[in-house]
């Protein structure tokens, strides 16, 4: 049922009931039946004449008598009296139309209308006087109506206290069977073909007798009651309703079906044509549907079977609604000039449960295009989406741009799933010929493991991880959970550093850094922590990288080094010199303005830029090596220091100790905290320091974190180092008592 319900059809069976419930496709129905019968006319039975009081001045029973006698010399076949009679005002003419009234013995009626429409109670009626009607037949008229208070329907036969009273349209077309019914005006009679004539013409002897003989004539006068419209035509008379009325009694039928069983019909067919695959068959017909809904009820209306089509016309429209909004979508949806779907479909999919997402991307695959004339660059992708699918089995593959396809698999475990990727990476390594060119590709994946969110989100994480992939160098990258808890504070980070550096959150702590040669702490390095008040410390390496990736790493590098020249300046006024090392990342190193604004910084401040320290981290991160280069020597000219910080690892050695302009390496702390304990060890970190002092560099050892490191560093002639041993990153009022403290120590020891 759900899976009905989630459906086109399913949809709308549920929109348009509730349509039908609430009355609001009624104004449809008004619209069809209102053009059907302006369309169609027909001619008014012959055998059925008003005689028209209207064009009497006045008239009364007198008058009334005096025309009934007029009529029954004619000869008519029968006389409906459709007039309001009234008594007492004059005895003689009440006697007159009484005496009248009995010479017609059984073939006059009286007109017996209901003042209200819709409700039929006894009080709606007004019977004729007794004195005047005697033992006359009395038939009664009264009308159903819409909500535009067109006339619908109206019963065979009507109970007013406990006497049951023929309709007049019942009785004009001599209606004998004794069940009650429903009577449905046959509105194709024309109102204006009912043969009309003037009472007072009867009376001045103006009228031929064949015009009367033989015929049923129904009396009438405009009324003041409610009168109910009539489809396809304005009428001031209810006498072309109840000759309407007696018209659909001469048919087959007279039946309603409702709305209902056209449109089960309606939507059972959409949902068979739906199922039909060709395009070219599925236009005739819908076509097809589209005339049966329109014209189906018309052609029944003549048998005197009643079909509502409104409700079907509404379910027509919101089909054909929703299939041009599908269209348009999948238009959106095919972009790619490939013809494949593109990410915001596959967005839009159910996935299910036991799925994964995966999103490969192929290594330089806009280089690649832009190779090729624009007439292959949908063979490109075409051919890199059926290799996927013959390695994965995966039926729908959808395009993304820059080179990701994505795709959706059968769950397996992650080492299965690894080693599928791995033979599906295998197959690419066969070139790929488009057209003339033949390419090597370098294919990618990013996985997405977590059911239970949405596709789109999905679809984002295995894109993140395969651009990770890419960019680590991985065959496979994997988007764990955790990720998602973590991405609404990382994407928010801009706000939260600018947030932390205003209320003190983030701040500055400085470690020691030991002299060998003068046996004192001769500096320290400026580094950055932060205690957010909700989550706690946050160590650098956790913001550090967000900060870069969010574009605030320049902001929080000018931040520290004003605060670090700030702290040097302080601890420079004591007496003895005191260095400031202060870290910069490997993305600003390169940057065209990062030579102006240090320069800018240090003027301002009045400092010696030969008391500041310059840390590059990150050296294997650096996208411009000779504009680092020269940023580095500009640096160093205006007396900067600079220092290759984790020498030892990554790509911080020989080629950029060759390259960089430097004062000192920093060794890493992975060699140092092993030197005692590992002979290769301090084999290493023995032979920097040679080659360091070889080459007029100065080395810090990061990492002492006990008294044996600390004196094996010293003689393997290290000129400087920091740790645990030597002190901890410390607020820099605690760094300045400590500091003064020394200071004071080593004054004392020389007096």
């Amino acid at each position: 049922m759900r899976r009905f319900l989630r459906s086109t059809i399913g949809k709308i069976t549920v929109i348009v009931l509730a349509l039908w419930w609430f009355g609001l496709s009624d104004a449809v129905d008004n619209a069809y039946w209102n053009f059907r019968f302006k369309m169609v006319r027909n001619p008014a039975p012959s055998d059925i004449v008003v005689v028209s009081l209207d064009e009497l001045r006045e008239y009364g029973n007198a008058e009334e008598a005096a025309l009934l006698l007029r009529l029954r010399r004619m000869m008519p076949r029968e006389v409906l009296l459709d007039a309001k009679v009234k008594t007492g005002a004059d005895r003689d003419a009440d006697a007159a139309l009484a005496a009248a009234v009995r010479s017609y013995g059984g073939d006059l009626t009286f007109v017996v209308r209901s003042d209200k429409l819709d409700s039929f109670p006894a009080s709606a009626f007004r019977q004729p006087p007794a004195e005047i009607a005697g033992n006359a037949r009395v038939a009664v008229s009264a009308w159903k109506t819409n909500f535009l208070a067109n006339a619908v329907s109206t019963p065979t036969s009507i109970t007013i206290n406990r006497t049951v009273y023929p309709t007049v349209s019942a009785h004009l077309a001599h209606w004998a069977k004794p069940q009650a019914g429903m009577i449905y005006p046959d509105f194709s009679i024309d109102p204006g073909s009912i043969p009309a004539i003037s009472a007072r013409g009867l009376l001045d002897g103006k009228v031929p007798a064949e015009a009367i003989t033989g015929r049923t004539i129904i009396i009438t006068a405009q009324r003041s009651e409610p009168i109910a419209g009539y489809f396809g035509s304005t009428v001031t008379s209810p006498v072309p309703l109840d000759i309407a009325g007696a018209a659909a009694l001469r048919k087959p039928f007279s039946v309603d079906l409702t709305d209902l069983p056209l449109l089960l019909l309606t939507l059972s067919a959409l949902a068979l044509i739906g199922r039909l695959g060709r395009y070219r068959v599925k236009v005739p017909a819908y076509a097809a549907v589209v005339a049966l809904v329109l014209f189906l009820p018309a052609l029944v209306r003549d048998y005197g079977i009643v079909s509502s089509p409104d409700v079907s016309i509404c379910a027509l429209i919101l089909f054909g609604g929703l299939r041009l909004w599908h269209k348009r979508t999948r238009r959106i949806q095919h972009t790619n000039v490939s013809g494949l779907p593109n990410l915001l479909a596959f967005s839009t999919t159910d996935l299910g449960i036991g799925r994964d997402v995966v999103v490969a991307v192929i290594a330089r695959y806009e280089e690649m295009l832009a190779t090729l004339p624009a007439s292959l660059h949908g063979e490109f992708a075409r051919q890199i989406a059926r290799r996927i699918a013959i390695g994965t089995g995966a039926e729908d593959i959808f395009q993304g741009d820059s080179g990701h396809f994505a795709w959706s698999e059968e769950a397996r475990t992650l080492d299965v799933q690894s080693s599928h990727l791995e033979g599906l990476r295998a197959l690419f390594s066969a070139p790929l010929q488009i057209g003339h060119h033949t390419f090597d590709t370098n294919i990618h994946f990013g996985l997405d493991r977590n059911e239970g969110l949405d596709t789109l989100t999905r679809v984002n994480s295995a894109l993140v991880s395969a651009n990770e992939a890419l960019t680590n160098g991985r065959v496979v990258e994997l988007f764990e959970a955790h990720r998602l808890a973590e991405a609404p504070w990382e994407l928010s980070l801009h706000a939260r550093i600018d947030e932390g550096l205003r209320n003190g959150d983030i701040w500055l702590a400085f470690q020691p850094q030991w002299s060998f040669k003068d046996q004192r702490i001769y500096g320290a390095e400026a580094l950055i922590r932060w205690n957010h008040p909700t989550r706690g410390p946050i160590t650098p390496d956790a913001f550090i990288l967000q900060a870069e990736r969010a574009g605030r790493i320049d902001a929080l590098t000018y931040w520290v080094l004003e605060e670090a020249i700030t702290a040097a300046v302080t601890i420079n006024a004591l007496g003895e010199r005191f260095q400031m090392s202060v870290n910069l990342s490997a993305q600003m190193v390169d940057k065209a303005d990062l030579v102006s604004n240090f320069a800018e910084i240090v003027t301002r401040r009045g400092i010696d830029p030969s008391l500041l320290t310059i840390e590059i981290t990150e050296t294997s991160s650096v996208r411009n090596r000779p504009a680092a280069c020269h940023n580095l020597t500009r640096l160093r000219s205006m007396g900067f220091r600079l220092s290759i910080d984790d020498f030892g690892t990554g790509e911080a050695s020989l080629a950029y100790l060759a390259d960089l302009p430097s004062d000192e390496l920093k060794l890493d702390r992975r060699f140092v905290s092993r030197i005692v304990s590992s002979q290769r060890d301090r084999a290493i970190v023995s032979n920097t320091i040679s080659l360091a002092h070889a080459l007029g560099q100065e080395v810090v050892a990061e990492g002492i974190e006990d008294a044996a490191t600390f004196s094996l560093l010293g003689e393997l002639g290290c000129d400087s180092g920091q740790g645990y041993h030597l002190g901890r990153p410390q607020t820099f009022a605690s760094f300045r008592t400590e500091y003064e403290e020394s200071l004071r120590r080593r004054r004392s020891s020389r007096l």
